[in-house]
This record gives C-alpha cells, sequence and structure tokens, in this order.
C-alpha cells in the first residue's frame, strides 16, 4: 500500500468515527432534553392538575422552543402517558421489593409491605401524587394509562402469589381478585398519606389503618378456598 494510499484510508476511517461520534453526542442530548421535559412535568404536576398545564410551559421549563416538543413527543397526552409509565416503574419498584422471595418464605407481613411502600413514597412523592391526582384526572389517554397499568400490575402480582406454597391451589381469577384488593388497600394509602397533614402522628394512625385492612386482606386469603 502507498503512503497515499494509507493516508486516505485512514482519513475515511477517521470521518466515518467523526460522524459515529457526532451521532453518539446528538442521542444524548436529545435524550437529556426528553428527561428535562419529564423532569419539567412533574415538577409542574407537584401542585397542578397535568391537564392545566400547557406545552408552552413544558417547553420552557426544559429549555426548548415549543416547536422542538415535537421531537420528543407526539403531544401532552402522549408526554402524560410516558411519565404514567416511568412513576408506574416506581411503583412497581416499591412493591416489587416487598413481594421478594415470596416463593421461599411465603405471605410478606402487612407491616413489611406498608413500610416499603412508605419508604418509596417518601423518596419520590411527585410521582406518586401524578398518580393519584391524575387517576381520576381530566386527560382521558393518562387516566386510561394509569387504570390500565394498574390492572397490569395485580396481573404481575397475582403470578408472584401463585408461587407462594399456600396459595397453589388458586385458580389465575381468586389470584387476581386477591392482588387487586392488596393493590387497591396501597393506592388508597398513598392517596391518604399524600393528603395527610404532615404530622408524624397522622402518618402513624394512616400506616396503623392500611396494615390493619392489609392484614384482614391477608387472613382472609388464609381461609378463601378455592372453587368458593
Amino acid at each position: 500500500m502507498t503512503p497515499s494510499t494509507d493516508s486516505a484510508g485512514t482519513s475515511r476511517r477517521s470521518s466515518r468515527r467523526g460522524r459515529s461520534d457526532d451521532k453518539g453526542v446528538r442521542a444524548e442530548k436529545k435524550e437529556q432534553t426528553r428527561q428535562a421535559l419529564l423532569d419539567t412535568t412533574v415538577d409542574l404536576v407537584d401542585e397542578r392538575s397535568f391537564g392545566s398545564i400547557s406545552l408552552r410551559e413544558v417547553a420552557r421549563g426544559a429549555g426548548i422552543v415549543p416547536t422542538a416538543f415535537y421531537r420528543h413527543f407526539a403531544s401532552m397526552e402522549d408526554l402524560g402517558v410516558t411519565l404514567v409509565e416511568d412513576s408506574m416503574r416506581v411503583l412497581r419498584r416499591a412493591l416489587r421489593e416487598g413481594r421478594r422471595d415470596l416463593a421461599g418464605r411465603g405471605m410478606p407481613t402487612a407491616r413489611e409491605s406498608i413500610a416499603t411502600l412508605l419508604r418509596h413514597v417518601h423518596a419520590d412523592e411527585a410521582k406518586f401524587r401524578f398518580l393519584i391526582r391524575e387517576q381520576h384526572g381530566g386527560v382521558a389517554e393518562v387516566r386510561r394509562a394509569i387504570n390500565t397499568e394498574l390492572r397490569l400490575f395485580a396481573r404481575e402480582l397475582a403470578i408472584d402469589l401463585a408461587r407462594v406454597p399456600a396459595l397453589a391451589e388458586w385458580d389465575s381469577d381468586d389470584l387476581e381478585v386477591a392482588a387487586e384488593l392488596i393493590v387497591a388497600v396501597f393506592m388508597t394509602t398513598v392517596a391518604e398519606l399524600l393528603d395527610g397533614d404532615g404530622r408524624q402522628a397522622t402518618e402513624r394512625a394512616l400506616v396503623a389503618r392500611a396494615e390493619k385492612q392489609l392484614a384482614m386482606v391477608f387472613l382472609g386469603m388464609g381461609q378463601w378456598r378455592p372453587g368458593n
């Protein structure tokens, strides 16, 4: 290979690497902007409903012009649904901890389940507040997304419950009903905690009530006989 040919080959490889690096930088910046839009929305919905927030506000908070919003989301509804999915991942992570190793040690206790939930609520209040507020909110697409995610989560929980030895004979319908009851207690507890006055005594009372409700669900599951 002549020096000139070798130099040309090196130049082409360098050019390709340069283009690849540029694409990587652009992709990273796009993801950062997308996340900034989501983070701005979380901040805005901490005190307001999602339906009251404008695209212009979200774009301004993320540091972009309104027209650039559409490079990341098709609409505000699309943004809202994505935020639901992100927030539900937080909820699933919280409740997944409470279900860890169910097959090996049986049902979790009401106290440890609520303690796990409480820890995650305090760590990410804005996202939990968004889910609770918008579950019955005014934006239909967001409301449907939350309810769909909750149904999917209940089915996921039902699969985990099926691994508990004491529930091995339960059919899928009974397991899903039990899972829906557990998720309902969790969501009600989150709503009451977020609407509380912030005093520790109030929180302790809400937690004690939630533990009692969940304990009753677990006790009822222990007495239920498949086929009833």
